[in-house]
C-alpha cells in the first residue's frame, strides 16, 4: 500500500536501514538454530562487523532505539514511508525485548532445555521472517502490513 505518495530508491533504502536493528538483537535467539545448522551462518556472516560493534559498545541499543525515535519517527520533514519503517522496526525491538523477559523467566523452570529451544528457534525464525519481509516490501515502495504491529504504528506515525 503505498498511499501517501511516491517513494524514491533513496526512500526505500533507508527505509530497509533499521530493520538492522531487530536483525542484530534476534540473532541472539539464533544460536540453537544456527548451531544445528552450520550453513546458515553464511548468511548472516555480513552482520558480524555490525554485531561486534553493537555488542563492543556499551548501551548501544538504547542509544540506537532512542536515536531513531527523536531524530526519525518524531521528525515530520522525513518521508512518511522512512518513519513508518523505522517505527515498524522500533516496535519489533521491543518485542525481542518482551521475548527476552519471557525466555527468562521459562529459563527458570527446570528441565526446560528443550522448551528454551523451541522458543529460542521460534522467536528468531519469526523476526526473521518480518525483517525479511519488511525490507522486500520496502525496496518495492509498499508499506509492509504485519498484522498488530503496522496498526500500532499507524497510530505512532501520522
Amino acid at each position: 500500500m503505498s498511499w501517501r505518495g511516491s517513494t524514491t530508491v533513496s526512500d526505500r533504502i533507508f527505509a530497509c536501514l533499521p530493520y538492522l536493528l531487530p536483525l542484530i538483537e534476534v540473532f541472539v535467539f539464533g544460536r540453537f538454530l544456527l548451531a544445528e545448522f552450520p550453513p546458515l551462518q553464511l548468511l548472516f556472516l555480513p552482520l558480524l562487523p555490525l554485531l561486534r560493534i553493537y555488542y563492543g559498545v556499551r548501551y548501544a541499543g538504547l542509544i540506537i532505539f532512542f536515536a531513531l525515535w527523536l531524530l526519525v519517527v518524531r521528525n515530520e520533514k522525513i518521508n512518511h514511508f522512512i518513519r513508518f519503517n523505522t517505527m515498524q522496526a522500533i516496535l519489533l525491538d521491543i518485542i525481542i525485548f518482551l521475548f527476552s523477559i519471557m525466555t527468562d523467566i521459562v529459563g527458570l523452570v527446570p528441565s526446560s532445555g528443550f522448551a528454551i529451544q523451541t522458543l529460542y528457534t521460534t522467536i528468531f525464525i519469526g523476526v526473521v521472517a518480518a525483517v525479511v519481509y519488511s525490507v522486500i516490501q520496502s525496496l518495492t515502495g509498499r508499506y509492509a502490513e504485519i498484522p498488530a504491529i503496522s496498526d500500532a504504528v499507524y497510530m505512532q506515525v501520522r
